[in-house]
């Protein structure tokens, strides 16, 4: 069981001077007063304990304020994607019956009109400068429900994921210790704040160690270059990345003052990986989570940070591989992602037949991802269990080809499904992207696939594309790009 994130808040505000928000002065002390001031001002609106509070704005400091005047006051934090239209947060409102929605004026009549109770994020900050910053807090257990975010809902129906005070106090110390984190760091916090990666893994981070962070309400190349000589610790999607390598002023001068490079939330190339390292002297540290574990796995602070794996199991999280009957492989088998610790959610909002189908007996939760172990227990990704291709009756991991195709000169990036094909079931598609003034050839790139890849795996037909879809979180959507393909080679 990990310290309580409010616990440590307030361990750091009775520190005078430990700052919080670098180049604003906002120290500890005031975020804790000001979190007792939203506490308060939730209460007088007939808020308690177990209620969900819905919040759909525009990233900017005071979120953070009221995702831990929540953990005070124990209301569920619920925060939505702000580009959602309000036909998508509809699903939201029935589902999670939230006690208070909380948006942009834009958006008040349009969500009221749904029957929710809504207030504009303005007035309830005015409302909270009114009230005085001294809180009692409620008793709170580890088992409380802190949060419910919801996926993505590429694949259907959008699933809230509970997630309990110590999921994320257990996650947050045990990447503290493993990332070396101390009050002396300062985080460049370029993340949305709607999504694990933003909202808890660099803001719990922060706050557990003590330390400070420059926040940026969006990522901006030059703004994080920037800010990296007053700062010591990134942590960024691989879109950062390549952003940032295609920027002229990206070098090891502007790098020199950092000690650690993370990347999550999607995969990262390893030629992204070996450029990053070239260009700037530092490794990437990747690692591996998803919304209903945090995270799971990480590539060593000391040791070789190997480009293409996610590392090895986090401490106390336990990480194994199994067959489609259950069965559980040796090393060097691919197969399904499982894990089990403290760092696991508690199950679908609303949902508990769902949750029993993504849970064995015996407490492990399968993600739907597929991997791969090394002789050293460094895990690789291969893909979604439901993005792997089946073509003839053989299994094309999409990991595997992407990487032959990356690994050719002139693409920048890849992106390999599976369309419905009449002869082999499913057909293996490449959608790549040239490097800037490449010029692909699509029967050139099956040639040079030929030699680097079993027969089989060689895409049917290779899509040169300006660029790839992804969500907010730089998440290629395979989704929708199967749908959008399905008839490609139909017949």
């Amino acid at each position: 069981m990990g310290t309580d994130v409010i616990a440590k808040l307030k361990q750091h505000a009775a520190v005078p001077g430990r700052i919080w928000l670098q180049g604003t002065g906002v120290s500890y002390a005031n975020l804790l007063a000001d979190t007792g001031r939203l506490a308060n001002a939730l209460s007088s609106l007939g808020l308690a304990k177990g209620d969900r509070l819905l919040l759909q704005v525009d990233k900017c400091e005071a979120v953070l304020t009221i995702y831990l005047a929540c953990l005070r006051l124990g209301v569920v934090f619920l925060p939505v994607n702000p580009g959602y239209t309000i036909a998508e947060t509809a699903h939201f409102l029935t589902d999670a019956r939230p006690a208070l929605v909380v948006v942009d004026a834009t958006r008040v009549a349009g969500l009221a009109a749904l029957g929710a109770r809504v207030m504009a994020f303005p007035e309830l900050l005015a409302l909270g400068k009114a009230e005085t910053a001294g809180f009692t807090d409620p008793a709170h257990g580890p088992d409380d429900l802190a949060a419910v975010l919801y996926t993505s809902g590429t694949t259907g129906r959008s699933k809230g994921v509970m997630l309990s005070r110590d999921n994320l106090a257990s996650n947050a110390e045990t990447l503290v210790a493993l990332w070396r984190f101390t009050q002396a760091d300062v985080l460049v916090h370029a993340l949305p704040v709607f999504h694990t990666h933003g909202l808890f893994v660099a803001t719990n981070c922060v706050l557990y160690a003590g330390a400070s962070m420059i926040f940026q309400r969006a990522f901006s190349p030059g703004q994080v270059l920037d800010a990296l000589p007053r700062a010591s610790v990134m942590m960024g999607v691989p879109t950062f990345y390549t952003r940032l390598l295609a920027h002229a002023g990206l070098d090891r001068d502007a790098t020199a003052h950092m000690r650690l490079f993370i990347s999550g939330s999607a995969p990262l190339s390893p030629a992204t990986h070996a450029e990053w390292r070239d260009r700037t002297g530092h490794a990437i540290l990747e690692r591996y989570g998803m919304t209903e574990t945090n995270m799971i796995t990480s590539n060593p602070y000391e040791g070789d940070r190997r480009a293409g794996t996610v590392g090895m199991a986090l401490p106390g999280v336990e990480v194994r591989l199994t067959a489609p009957d259950g069965a559980v492989l040796p090393q060097g088998k691919a197969g399904s992602i499982e894990v089990r610790g403290p760092n696991v959610f508690q199950g679908y909002w609303q949902m508990p037949e769902q949750t029993a189908r993504e849970f064995r007996d015996d407490g492990w939760f399968v993600t739907g991802d597929l991997g791969a172990f090394d002789a050293d227990g460094y895990l690789s990704i291969l893909g979604r269990a439901k993005d792997m291709v089946i073509t003839g009756g053989l299994n094309v991991y999409p990991a595997e080809v992407e990487a032959a195709l990356d690994d050719l000169p002139g693409i920048a990036e890849s992106a390999v499904i599976g369309v419905p094909h009449p002869d082999f079931g499913e057909a293996v598609v490449a959608c790549v992207v040239p490097e800037a003034g490449a010029e692909l050839d699509a029967e050139g790139i099956r040639t040079a696939l030929r030699g680097r890849l079993a027969t089989f795996k060689i895409p049917k037909r290779v899509l040169v594309m300006d660029a790839l879809p992804r969500n907010a979180m730089g998440k290629v959507q395979k989704a929708q790009m199967r749908k959008d393909h399905a008839a490609m080679l139909a017949g």
